[in-house]
């Protein structure tokens, strides 16, 4: 098995310091993360851009190296690569051999090109000990986190207070060395408890918890039973499973029968959640074996009893618990979790954020469809300094992820079929993305639709097209952990996976300042939560809030517009409707007071918009169109629009393209025969349905 094992020696001694360890493995790690960086590279430029300079001789060598848009044949993207259940019965049965030694880490060589200045991780093991329970995680989370796992070996017997003694030495070790990264703890079950308990124990040390399953209580109901079960069964029982089943001869009938079963019942033959079960199924039935030698008789009753005393341990420790923690749920996990515990848990932690996994059992990490990448990605959980940052730290999804969030949104992209135009340099206007510009930085200005509908096919056409990745200015208060929402915080999830970034002046500076391509919406909440009959409307600020700082890093101002949500429903029930309702009325009220509000003290509506979701009756969908406007350059008027009024005559400009923008399509989307889904649909039946619809003459 390809790991790195940090050579140890007898007792609480035997996980070498980690000073020791760097000096073992200085060399090779220096070697391994030269291989690849993580959003470190810029993305490759377009190839509107290559078209652009293929008569430019100056350029030629540069153009020589552009590769392929890496999102230009997202349709097609595979899942990210993960290793399966079977894989970590194989690399199991290794650790099992070897069987004996003290408590020990070891790092997976396939985690060691992770990119510079990336976060420790520990892993501490659950009730098997292994420390393989991120295994289908490695090559993901070993891009962004240094993952060093914890291996407790069959016969070690090691208590829970040197168990914590021995993470304890570790972490301040590192920490001593690093004082400003902070390190995570990634526990499961039992893991979970130590990590808590080292977390208590640590106040002062910048620590961040992940929290599977944490073991919160014993079920007696069924542990009891299982105690006395253990204790009357003979000791040989793994020698007895291999003498009946001889599974562990090379060649065996049975075994190469079920490891092929395991591996045809892939998720290409036999999709979902369902292939997924009867694939792990015969998986564990091949390893039956390895199981019951993962869990002779002494050990389990050993892990019994040591799982009451990490519980008893950190239920005493945990109201001295600082740091920030995310605790991982399985719906179907009934026996270490009690709900009640983690209300207490979520209360008492100072920033705790529970995310529940409701089709998942009691390990999730080794089950299909749990991803702790994207997880912590979309939870904000990623820091490489002392909080986390939502520029610096973002981790731009990969291509699987988008395809994810394109097919989340299949059914509102293929049913309106969206129609993108932009505007040449000289003005002409073109059906196609050429007219956005290539290089950043670049703030696109423009309305909002109801719920934002316009974003989904907006962003993915946008990376597909031109491989620009918008980073969108968002109301602060999707990134809130509020445990008692009205609303499922995980709707929010899609944009914070994109970029999405809390809206603010700093963050606006922050990301122009980096040549982002930034995406502002100025009537904000007040644009995409309307009332009726204010389709189109900008609501917008009277004084202008991104001009200068447009110009400060001379920014392309990209003012667009875009319509066809009249055309998609109706609103039938909004916030004047649902004040006059008592229930909705309170409902209203406690989504606005959890919202906060980012224009506190502006008198005007925009400073007292209302929280809610709006009552909306669906109609046979219409088309969506876009326009985005000649880019404007702001590159050397810095000091000319330093001055108010300069900078407000450009505001007004930019505000009245955008209705001329809006204005322009509402016209022209008269004239399309396409505008209603049956003609779109009889097209696309005679010329192929990826074929792209005609739309109105330009």
């Amino acid at each position: 098995m390809a790991v790195t094992v940090f050579p140890s020696v007898s007792g609480l001694s035997a996980v070498a310091s980690s000073s020791n360890l760097r000096r073992l493995t200085s060399a090779s790690n220096h070697r391994l993360r030269a291989i690849k960086s993580v959003t470190s590279t810029p993305l490759p430029l377009s190839s509107g851009v290559q078209r652009s300079r293929k008569n430019n001789d100056e350029n030629r060598a540069t153009v020589a190296k552009v590769v392929e848009n890496p999102y230009s044949k997202i349709e097609a993207a595979q899942p990210d690569l993960q290793k399966s259940l079977s894989d970590f019965f194989e690399e199991a049965r290794d650790f099992v051999r070897d069987g004996g030694g003290p408590p020990r880490w070891f790092s997976p060589l396939e985690c060691s090109a992770q990119a510079p200045n990336s976060p420790l991780l520990l892993y501490l093991p659950g009730i098997d000990g292994t420390g393989l329970g991120l295994i289908r995680h490695h090559k993901k989370l070993g891009e962004i986190f240094d993952i060093w796992c914890l291996h407790i070996p069959v016969s070690d017997r090691t208590p829970v207070k040197d168990l914590v003694k021995l993470i304890q030495q570790t972490v301040k070790s590192e920490y001593y060395c690093f004082p400003n990264r902070p390190i995570y703890l990634v526990g499961e079950s039992i893991g979970a408890c130590l990590a808590l308990d080292v977390a208590a124990r640590n106040p002062n040390i910048d620590l961040s918890l992940i929290l599977v399953n944490p073991a919160t209580h014993v079920n007696n109901f069924m542990s009891q039973p299982l105690s006395g079960m253990l204790n009357v069964l003979p000791d040989g029982i793994p020698t007895v499973l291999e003498d009946i089943f001889g599974f562990i001869k090379q060649g065996d009938p049975l075994t190469g029968m079920l490891d092929a079963l395991s591996n045809d019942f892939s998720v290409q033959r036999m999709g979902g959640v369902g292939g997924g079960m009867l694939r792990d199924l015969l998986a564990v039935s091949a390893n039956l074996p390895t199981l019951s030698r993962m869990f002779p008789k002494d050990t389990l009753l050993w892990k019994l009893e040591m799982l009451k005393s990490a519980i008893a341990s950190v239920n005493s420790h945990i109201y001295s618990v600082r740091a920030e923690t995310l605790i991982l749920l399985s719906g179907r996990d009934q026996w270490l979790l009690n709900k009640e515990d983690i209300d207490r848990y979520s209360r008492t932690l100072p920033k705790c954020i529970v995310r529940k996994l409701d089709e998942n059992g009691q390990f999730p990490l080794l089950e299909d469809g749990v991803d702790l990448a994207t997880i912590i990605k979309c939870t904000c959980f990623y820091r490489r300094g002392k909080s986390h940052d939502h520029i610096t730290d973002y981790i731009m999804p990969t291509i699987f992820e988008l395809k994810q969030q394109i097919d989340d949104h299949r059914l509102l992209m293929d049913g309106t079929s969206p129609v993108m135009l932009s505007t040449l340099e000289d003005g002409t206007v073109v059906r196609s993305l050429e007219g956005l510009p290539s290089e950043g930085p670049v703030l696109y200005v423009g309305y909002h639709m109801i719920l934002g509908f316009e974003l989904a096919p907006m962003l993915t056409q946008l990376m597909k097209e031109r491989n620009i990745h918008l980073r969108g200015l968002a109301h602060p208060m999707i990134f809130k952990n509020l445990q008692d929402s009205l609303v499922d915080t995980k709707m929010f999830d899609k944009y914070k996976l994109m970029g999405g970034v809390p809206v603010s002046h700093f963050n606006i500076y922050k990301l122009l300042r980096e040549k982002a391509h930034v995406l502002l919406y100025p009537g904000g909440v007040r644009e995409a939560l309307h009332r009726k009959g204010e389709e189109y409307k900008l609501f917008w600020p009277e004084r202008s809030e991104f001009v200068r700082v447009a110009s400060k890093f001379g920014a392309k101002i990209v003012p667009f517009g875009v319509v066809g949500e009249d055309d998609i429903c109706k609103i039938v029930l909004d916030s004047n409707d649902q004040r006059n309702i008592p229930i909705l009325k309170d409902l209203v009220e406690k989504a606005t007071k959890d919202a906060g509000n980012i224009r506190e003290g502006d008198e005007s509506e925009l400073g007292n918009q209302d929280c809610y979701f709006p009552g909306l009756v669906p109609k046979i969908p219409g088309r969506f169109y876009y326009y985005f406007g000649k880019p404007i350059e702001t590159a050397g008027k810095e000091k000319e629009l330093k001055d108010k009024e300069k900078a407000q005559e450009l505001y007004l400009q930019v505000k009245s393209e955008v209705e001329q923008c809006i204005a322009y399509l509402k016209v022209k989307r008269e004239s399309d025969p396409y505008r209603h889904l049956l003609p779109r649909m009889l097209y696309q039946a005679s010329h192929g349905w990826s074929s792209e619809i005609p739309t109105f003459d330009l």
